[in-house]
Protein backbone atom coordinates (compact mmCIF):
# COMPACT_ATOMS: atom_id res chain seq x y z
CA UNK A 1 0.00 0.00 0.00
CA UNK A 2 0.95 3.73 -0.59
CA UNK A 3 1.99 5.20 2.65
CA UNK A 4 -0.35 7.18 4.28
CA UNK A 5 1.41 10.50 4.12
CA UNK A 6 1.51 10.26 0.27
CA UNK A 7 -1.57 9.16 -0.57
CA UNK A 8 -2.74 12.56 1.72
CA UNK A 9 -0.30 14.20 -0.33
CA UNK A 10 -1.66 13.03 -3.41
CA UNK A 11 -5.34 14.10 -1.99
CA UNK A 12 -4.19 17.63 -1.44
CA UNK A 13 -2.82 17.90 -5.06
CA UNK A 14 -6.21 16.50 -6.87
CA UNK A 15 -7.93 18.50 -4.65
CA UNK A 16 -6.65 21.27 -6.35
CA UNK A 17 -7.66 20.27 -9.81
CA UNK A 18 -10.75 18.72 -8.44
CA UNK A 19 -11.72 22.24 -7.55
CA UNK A 20 -11.28 23.60 -10.49
CA UNK A 21 -13.38 21.36 -12.68
CA UNK A 22 -16.87 21.96 -14.47
CA UNK A 23 -19.95 20.85 -12.90
CA UNK A 24 -20.47 19.38 -15.81
CA UNK A 25 -17.15 17.21 -15.20
CA UNK A 26 -18.10 16.03 -12.45
CA UNK A 27 -21.59 15.31 -13.15
CA UNK A 28 -20.13 12.75 -15.78
CA UNK A 29 -18.18 11.27 -13.64
CA UNK A 30 -20.85 10.31 -11.25
CA UNK A 31 -23.02 8.83 -14.48
CA UNK A 32 -20.12 6.98 -15.74
CA UNK A 33 -20.14 5.62 -12.46
CA UNK A 34 -23.72 4.48 -12.55
CA UNK A 35 -22.52 2.55 -15.75
CA UNK A 36 -19.82 0.51 -13.98
CA UNK A 37 -21.72 -0.19 -10.93
CA UNK A 38 -23.87 -1.78 -13.04
CA UNK A 39 -21.13 -3.55 -15.17
CA UNK A 40 -19.32 -5.10 -12.42
CA UNK A 41 -22.47 -6.40 -10.44
CA UNK A 42 -21.12 -9.80 -10.58
CA UNK A 43 -17.45 -8.60 -9.44
CA UNK A 44 -18.84 -6.84 -6.58
CA UNK A 45 -21.27 -9.31 -5.22
CA UNK A 46 -18.33 -11.98 -5.64
CA UNK A 47 -15.64 -9.78 -3.27
CA UNK A 48 -18.64 -8.69 -1.13
CA UNK A 49 -19.40 -12.41 -0.67
CA UNK A 50 -16.14 -13.38 0.13
CA UNK A 51 -16.44 -10.84 3.09
CA UNK A 52 -18.92 -12.12 4.50
CA UNK A 53 -18.29 -15.97 4.34
CA UNK A 54 -15.05 -14.48 6.44
CA UNK A 55 -17.44 -12.94 8.59
CA UNK A 56 -19.31 -15.55 9.31
CA UNK A 57 -16.37 -18.14 9.91
CA UNK A 58 -15.04 -15.55 13.06
CA UNK A 59 -18.72 -15.40 14.07
CA UNK A 60 -18.85 -12.10 14.07
CA UNK A 61 -22.40 -9.65 15.30
CA UNK A 62 -25.09 -10.90 13.26
CA UNK A 63 -25.57 -6.92 12.56
CA UNK A 64 -22.23 -6.84 11.19
CA UNK A 65 -23.12 -9.19 8.19
CA UNK A 66 -26.41 -7.45 7.83
CA UNK A 67 -25.05 -4.11 6.75
CA UNK A 68 -22.10 -5.84 5.51
CA UNK A 69 -23.77 -7.71 3.00
CA UNK A 70 -24.78 -6.66 -0.38
CA UNK A 71 -27.19 -7.79 -2.88
CA UNK A 72 -28.50 -6.51 -6.75
CA UNK A 73 -31.01 -4.24 -5.10
CA UNK A 74 -28.70 -2.87 -2.81
CA UNK A 75 -25.99 -2.56 -5.68
CA UNK A 76 -29.17 -0.88 -7.75
CA UNK A 77 -29.76 1.29 -4.62
CA UNK A 78 -26.20 2.72 -4.24
CA UNK A 79 -26.55 3.59 -8.14
CA UNK A 80 -30.02 5.33 -7.80
CA UNK A 81 -28.10 7.52 -5.09
CA UNK A 82 -25.13 8.05 -7.48
CA UNK A 83 -27.52 9.36 -10.12
CA UNK A 84 -30.03 11.62 -7.70
CA UNK A 85 -26.72 13.19 -6.33
CA UNK A 86 -25.35 14.00 -10.48
CA UNK A 87 -29.01 15.72 -10.99
CA UNK A 88 -28.90 17.98 -7.72
CA UNK A 89 -27.97 21.49 -8.21
CA UNK A 90 -24.07 22.31 -7.85
CA UNK A 91 -23.31 23.72 -4.79
CA UNK A 92 -20.41 25.50 -5.98
CA UNK A 93 -22.74 27.77 -7.70
CA UNK A 94 -24.11 28.91 -4.78
CA UNK A 95 -23.87 32.36 -3.56
CA UNK A 96 -25.40 33.62 0.06
CA UNK A 97 -25.69 37.00 1.57
CA UNK A 98 -25.50 39.14 -1.59
CA UNK A 99 -25.87 42.74 -0.86
CA UNK A 100 -24.43 45.98 -1.81
CA UNK A 101 -23.32 48.31 1.14
CA UNK A 102 -23.89 52.01 1.17
CA UNK A 103 -20.31 52.79 -0.19
CA UNK A 104 -21.50 50.76 -3.22
CA UNK A 105 -19.20 47.83 -2.30
CA UNK A 106 -21.02 44.53 -3.65
CA UNK A 107 -20.71 41.95 -1.59
CA UNK A 108 -21.33 38.07 -1.29
CA UNK A 109 -20.06 35.00 0.10
CA UNK A 110 -18.89 31.90 -2.65
CA UNK A 111 -19.48 28.82 -1.57
CA UNK A 112 -16.16 26.32 -2.18
CA UNK A 113 -15.04 22.91 -1.19
CA UNK A 114 -13.55 22.31 2.09
CA UNK A 115 -10.64 20.41 0.54
CA UNK A 116 -9.58 16.91 1.71
CA UNK A 117 -11.87 14.63 3.74
CA UNK A 118 -10.71 11.54 5.67
CA UNK A 119 -13.55 9.54 6.27
CA UNK A 120 -13.11 6.11 8.71
CA UNK A 121 -16.32 3.91 8.70
CA UNK A 122 -17.33 0.53 9.39
CA UNK A 123 -19.26 -2.35 7.60
CA UNK A 124 -21.14 -0.63 5.18
CA UNK A 125 -19.97 -0.29 1.67
CA UNK A 126 -22.65 1.69 0.26
CA UNK A 127 -21.01 4.28 2.51
CA UNK A 128 -17.90 4.15 -0.25
CA UNK A 129 -20.00 5.13 -2.96
CA UNK A 130 -22.04 7.48 -0.93
CA UNK A 131 -19.24 9.47 0.48
CA UNK A 132 -17.21 9.30 -2.82
CA UNK A 133 -20.29 10.47 -5.09
CA UNK A 134 -20.96 13.46 -2.53
CA UNK A 135 -17.09 14.23 -2.62
CA UNK A 136 -16.68 14.23 -6.43
CA UNK A 137 -19.97 16.49 -6.52
CA UNK A 138 -18.95 18.74 -4.09
CA UNK A 139 -15.43 19.03 -5.32
CA UNK A 140 -13.77 17.42 -2.23
CA UNK A 141 -11.18 14.82 -2.22
CA UNK A 142 -11.34 12.13 -0.01
CA UNK A 143 -9.22 9.17 1.78
CA UNK A 144 -11.67 6.48 2.67
CA UNK A 145 -10.78 3.75 5.60
CA UNK A 146 -13.39 1.44 5.55
CA UNK A 147 -13.20 -1.74 8.12
CA UNK A 148 -11.30 -4.17 8.03
CA UNK A 149 -14.37 -6.87 7.37
CA UNK A 150 -14.84 -5.58 3.78
CA UNK A 151 -11.57 -4.77 2.37
CA UNK A 152 -12.63 -6.75 -0.21
CA UNK A 153 -15.89 -4.89 -1.03
CA UNK A 154 -14.17 -1.42 -0.44
CA UNK A 155 -11.57 -2.21 -2.85
CA UNK A 156 -13.77 -3.14 -6.12
CA UNK A 157 -16.22 -0.02 -5.25
CA UNK A 158 -12.98 2.58 -4.96
CA UNK A 159 -11.73 1.14 -8.24
CA UNK A 160 -15.18 0.95 -9.86
CA UNK A 161 -14.96 5.00 -8.89
CA UNK A 162 -11.36 5.80 -10.04
CA UNK A 163 -12.18 3.99 -13.31
CA UNK A 164 -14.89 6.53 -13.80
CA UNK A 165 -12.50 9.23 -12.60
CA UNK A 166 -9.78 8.06 -15.38
CA UNK A 167 -12.44 7.92 -18.38
CA UNK A 168 -13.36 11.54 -17.04
CA UNK A 169 -9.37 12.90 -17.22
CA UNK A 170 -10.04 13.73 -13.02
CA UNK A 171 -7.04 12.87 -11.06
CA UNK A 172 -7.84 9.89 -9.40
CA UNK A 173 -6.38 10.46 -6.60
CA UNK A 174 -9.17 12.46 -5.55
CA UNK A 175 -10.73 9.73 -4.26
CA UNK A 176 -8.13 7.13 -2.17
CA UNK A 177 -8.73 3.98 0.01
CA UNK A 178 -6.51 2.51 2.83
CA UNK A 179 -6.55 -0.61 1.93
CA UNK A 180 -4.46 -1.44 4.78
CA UNK A 181 -6.39 -2.77 8.26
CA UNK A 182 -3.08 -1.89 10.53
CA UNK A 183 -4.93 0.35 13.17
CA UNK A 184 -1.47 2.32 13.57
CA UNK A 185 -2.43 3.80 10.16
CA UNK A 186 -5.52 5.60 11.52
CA UNK A 187 -3.42 6.62 13.85
CA UNK A 188 -1.04 8.21 11.71
CA UNK A 189 -4.55 9.33 9.67
CA UNK A 190 -5.17 11.81 12.21
CA UNK A 191 -1.88 13.68 12.10
CA UNK A 192 -2.42 14.83 8.76
CA UNK A 193 -3.26 17.83 9.61
CA UNK A 194 -1.30 19.81 7.07
CA UNK A 195 -2.90 17.55 4.34
CA UNK A 196 -6.51 16.59 5.34
CA UNK A 197 -9.02 18.96 6.55
CA UNK A 198 -12.16 17.38 8.47
CA UNK A 199 -12.04 14.13 9.72
CA UNK A 200 -15.17 12.13 9.75
CA UNK A 201 -15.70 8.97 11.85
CA UNK A 202 -18.88 6.56 11.11
CA UNK A 203 -18.98 3.83 14.03
CA UNK A 204 -19.66 3.61 17.34
CA UNK A 205 -18.85 5.24 20.70
CA UNK A 206 -15.49 4.19 20.78
CA UNK A 207 -14.23 5.04 17.27
CA UNK A 208 -15.68 8.48 17.78
CA UNK A 209 -14.28 9.22 21.18
CA UNK A 210 -10.37 8.04 20.03
CA UNK A 211 -11.14 10.31 16.77
CA UNK A 212 -12.00 13.41 19.20
CA UNK A 213 -9.26 12.69 21.59
CA UNK A 214 -5.95 11.92 19.37
CA UNK A 215 -6.95 13.73 16.03
CA UNK A 216 -4.95 17.03 15.08
CA UNK A 217 -7.67 17.37 12.15
CA UNK A 218 -10.72 19.00 12.95
CA UNK A 219 -13.52 16.36 13.55
CA UNK A 220 -17.41 16.24 12.59
CA UNK A 221 -18.76 13.31 14.61
CA UNK A 222 -22.57 11.57 14.57
CA UNK A 223 -24.25 8.32 13.93
CA UNK A 224 -25.06 6.94 17.14
CA UNK A 225 -28.20 7.51 17.99
CA UNK A 226 -30.27 6.52 20.60
CA UNK A 227 -33.13 7.42 19.25
CA UNK A 228 -37.15 8.29 21.02
CA UNK A 229 -41.27 8.49 19.79
CA UNK A 230 -42.90 10.07 22.71
CA UNK A 231 -47.15 8.65 22.50
CA UNK A 232 -49.21 11.74 23.67
CA UNK A 233 -52.31 10.81 25.43
CA UNK A 234 -54.04 12.28 22.23
CA UNK A 235 -51.77 10.41 19.79
CA UNK A 236 -54.06 8.29 16.91
CA UNK A 237 -52.96 4.83 18.51
CA UNK A 238 -53.46 2.23 15.47
CA UNK A 239 -51.65 4.72 13.84
CA UNK A 240 -48.51 5.12 16.25
CA UNK A 241 -48.29 1.83 16.30
CA UNK A 242 -47.16 1.58 12.17
CA UNK A 243 -44.78 4.26 12.98
CA UNK A 244 -43.19 2.97 15.90
CA UNK A 245 -43.09 -0.98 13.72
CA UNK A 246 -41.35 1.02 10.71
CA UNK A 247 -39.15 3.17 12.90
CA UNK A 248 -37.98 -0.18 14.75
CA UNK A 249 -38.32 -2.75 12.55
CA UNK A 250 -37.68 -1.85 8.47
CA UNK A 251 -33.66 -2.24 9.34
CA UNK A 252 -32.97 -2.10 13.33
CA UNK A 253 -29.16 -1.88 12.65
CA UNK A 254 -29.10 1.48 11.56
CA UNK A 255 -28.78 4.95 13.78
CA UNK A 256 -31.73 5.93 12.56
CA UNK A 257 -33.73 2.85 14.04
CA UNK A 258 -35.97 3.63 17.43
CA UNK A 259 -34.46 2.51 20.90
CA UNK A 260 -37.09 3.58 23.20
CA UNK A 261 -40.78 4.04 23.24
CA UNK A 262 -42.27 6.87 25.74
CA UNK A 263 -45.76 6.72 26.41
CA UNK A 264 -48.13 8.97 28.52
CA UNK A 265 -49.45 7.06 31.85
CA UNK A 266 -53.02 7.79 30.87
CA UNK A 267 -52.62 5.76 28.04
CA UNK A 268 -50.19 3.27 29.23
CA UNK A 269 -51.85 0.09 30.16
CA UNK A 270 -53.94 0.14 27.01
CA UNK A 271 -51.75 1.78 24.23
CA UNK A 272 -49.14 -1.29 25.23
CA UNK A 273 -51.29 -3.99 25.64
CA UNK A 274 -51.60 -2.92 21.83
CA UNK A 275 -47.61 -2.51 21.04
CA UNK A 276 -47.32 -5.92 23.04
CA UNK A 277 -49.24 -7.51 20.22
CA UNK A 278 -48.11 -5.84 17.31
CA UNK A 279 -44.34 -5.95 17.66
CA UNK A 280 -44.39 -9.96 18.84
CA UNK A 281 -45.21 -10.76 15.20
CA UNK A 282 -42.24 -9.30 14.14
CA UNK A 283 -40.50 -10.73 16.91
CA UNK A 284 -39.50 -7.34 18.93
CA UNK A 285 -38.11 -8.15 22.49
CA UNK A 286 -39.84 -5.12 24.43
CA UNK A 287 -37.80 -4.02 27.39
CA UNK A 288 -40.29 -2.36 30.01
CA UNK A 289 -39.86 -1.34 33.79
CA UNK A 290 -41.32 -4.46 36.99
CA UNK A 291 -44.00 -1.65 37.95
CA UNK A 292 -45.77 -1.70 34.25
CA UNK A 293 -45.16 -5.17 34.45
CA UNK A 294 -47.48 -5.96 37.12
CA UNK A 295 -50.20 -3.82 35.49
CA UNK A 296 -50.16 -5.23 31.82
CA UNK A 297 -52.45 -8.13 31.08
CA UNK A 298 -49.81 -10.17 29.09
CA UNK A 299 -50.84 -13.67 27.92
CA UNK A 300 -47.20 -14.63 26.98
CA UNK A 301 -44.08 -13.58 28.51
CA UNK A 302 -42.32 -14.47 24.77
CA UNK A 303 -40.46 -11.29 24.17
CA UNK A 304 -40.83 -9.65 27.27
CA UNK A 305 -38.40 -8.36 29.43
CA UNK A 306 -37.79 -6.56 32.80
CA UNK A 307 -35.90 -3.67 31.63
CA UNK A 308 -32.09 -3.09 33.15
CA UNK A 309 -30.10 -0.46 34.27
CA UNK A 310 -28.61 1.13 31.57
CA UNK A 311 -31.45 -0.23 29.35
CA UNK A 312 -32.60 3.58 28.02
CA UNK A 313 -28.56 4.34 27.10
CA UNK A 314 -28.30 1.56 24.31
CA UNK A 315 -28.48 2.01 20.93
CA UNK A 316 -30.01 -1.14 20.20
CA UNK A 317 -28.68 -2.17 16.40
CA UNK A 318 -31.26 -5.10 16.99
CA UNK A 319 -35.09 -5.68 17.70
CA UNK A 320 -34.85 -4.69 21.10
CA UNK A 321 -37.10 -2.06 22.13
CA UNK A 322 -37.07 0.03 25.55
CA UNK A 323 -40.43 1.43 27.12
CA UNK A 324 -40.69 4.36 29.30
CA UNK A 325 -43.99 5.72 30.80
CA UNK A 326 -44.03 9.68 31.58
CA UNK A 327 -46.49 11.91 33.03
CA UNK A 328 -46.69 14.79 30.28
CA UNK A 329 -45.01 16.05 27.66
CA UNK A 330 -42.70 17.98 30.05
CA UNK A 331 -41.36 14.38 32.04
CA UNK A 332 -41.09 13.34 28.22
CA UNK A 333 -38.82 16.07 27.10
CA UNK A 334 -36.96 15.58 30.39
CA UNK A 335 -36.18 12.17 29.61
CA UNK A 336 -35.22 12.68 25.93
CA UNK A 337 -33.03 15.59 27.31
CA UNK A 338 -30.96 13.02 29.49
CA UNK A 339 -30.96 9.70 27.70
CA UNK A 340 -30.77 10.89 23.76
CA UNK A 341 -27.53 11.42 21.37
CA UNK A 342 -29.37 14.24 19.85
CA UNK A 343 -29.61 12.20 16.80
CA UNK A 344 -33.18 11.75 16.01
CA UNK A 345 -36.39 12.26 18.76
CA UNK A 346 -40.08 12.84 17.94
CA UNK A 347 -43.55 12.54 18.97
CA UNK A 348 -46.97 11.52 18.13
CA UNK A 349 -49.66 13.38 18.62
CA UNK A 350 -53.30 15.32 17.78
CA UNK A 351 -52.25 18.15 20.08
CA UNK A 352 -50.74 20.98 18.04
CA UNK A 353 -49.44 22.75 21.54
CA UNK A 354 -47.52 19.52 22.72
CA UNK A 355 -46.34 19.43 19.26
CA UNK A 356 -44.92 22.80 19.60
CA UNK A 357 -43.61 22.88 22.65
CA UNK A 358 -41.91 18.52 21.88
CA UNK A 359 -40.20 20.61 18.55
CA UNK A 360 -39.23 24.04 20.80
CA UNK A 361 -37.83 21.86 23.76
CA UNK A 362 -35.99 19.06 22.09
CA UNK A 363 -32.89 19.59 20.90
CA UNK A 364 -31.51 17.15 18.62
CA UNK A 365 -30.44 16.90 14.94
CA UNK A 366 -33.71 16.07 13.66
CA UNK A 367 -37.16 16.52 15.35
CA UNK A 368 -40.19 14.52 14.17
CA UNK A 369 -43.86 15.11 14.86
CA UNK A 370 -46.18 11.98 13.89
CA UNK A 371 -43.46 10.58 11.55
CA UNK A 372 -40.77 7.90 12.02
CA UNK A 373 -37.05 8.50 12.86
CA UNK A 374 -36.27 6.48 9.71
CA UNK A 375 -36.27 9.58 7.76
CA UNK A 376 -33.49 10.53 9.10
CA UNK A 377 -30.93 9.69 6.04
CA UNK A 378 -29.74 12.12 2.90
CA UNK A 379 -31.99 10.60 0.49
CA UNK A 380 -35.31 10.97 2.22
CA UNK A 381 -34.61 13.88 3.25
CA UNK A 382 -33.98 14.95 -0.87
CA UNK A 383 -30.56 15.70 -0.24
CA UNK A 384 -29.08 12.36 -2.51
CA UNK A 385 -26.98 10.95 0.21
CA UNK A 386 -24.60 11.93 3.19
CA UNK A 387 -21.08 11.63 3.95
CA UNK A 388 -22.89 11.31 7.79
CA UNK A 389 -25.41 12.52 10.47
CA UNK A 390 -24.09 14.99 12.34
CA UNK A 391 -24.89 15.48 15.90
CA UNK A 392 -23.25 18.36 16.94
CA UNK A 393 -23.54 21.94 16.47
CA UNK A 394 -20.19 23.21 14.65
CA UNK A 395 -20.59 23.37 11.09
CA UNK A 396 -23.31 20.98 10.02
CA UNK A 397 -26.06 19.36 11.77
CA UNK A 398 -28.13 16.03 10.85
CA UNK A 399 -27.37 14.86 7.66
CA UNK A 400 -24.24 15.65 6.14
CA UNK A 401 -24.58 16.24 2.00
CA UNK A 402 -23.71 18.69 -0.63
CA UNK A 403 -24.22 21.65 1.04
CA UNK A 404 -22.66 20.66 4.43
CA UNK A 405 -19.23 19.77 2.28
CA UNK A 406 -18.38 22.88 1.76
CA UNK A 407 -17.43 26.23 3.77
CA UNK A 408 -17.49 29.78 1.85
CA UNK A 409 -15.43 32.21 0.89
CA UNK A 410 -16.54 36.60 0.89
CA UNK A 411 -16.48 38.14 -2.28
CA UNK A 412 -16.04 41.75 -2.44
CA UNK A 413 -16.42 43.97 -5.54
CA UNK A 414 -15.58 47.27 -5.91
CA UNK A 415 -14.77 50.17 -8.60
CA UNK A 416 -11.67 50.90 -6.81
CA UNK A 417 -12.99 51.94 -3.78
CA UNK A 418 -10.71 52.64 -0.80
CA UNK A 419 -11.16 52.80 3.04
CA UNK A 420 -11.90 56.46 4.11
Amino acid sequence: MTSVLEICQQAKTASHALSKSTSQQRNQVLLTLVDILQNRQARILEQNLADCEEVRSKGLNPALLERLKLDEKRIAAMADGVQVVAALPDPLDQRCGQKELPNGLHIYKQHVPLGVLAVIYESRPNVTIDVAALAIKSGNAVILRGGKETLRTNAVLVDCVQTAMQKIDIPSAAVQFINDPDHSLVEELLGMYPYVDMLIPRGGADLHRYCREHSRIPVITGGIGICHLFIDESADQSRALEVIANAKIQRPTVCNALDTVIVHERIAAAFLSLLIDRTKKEKVTLHIPSDLLQILMIDSWEYIQQISEGDYDKEWLSLDLSVKVVRNVDEAITFIGKHSTGHSDGILTENDANAAHFLRMVDSAVVYVNASTRFTDGAELGLGAEVAISTQRLHARGPMALQELTTYKWVVKGNYHTRV
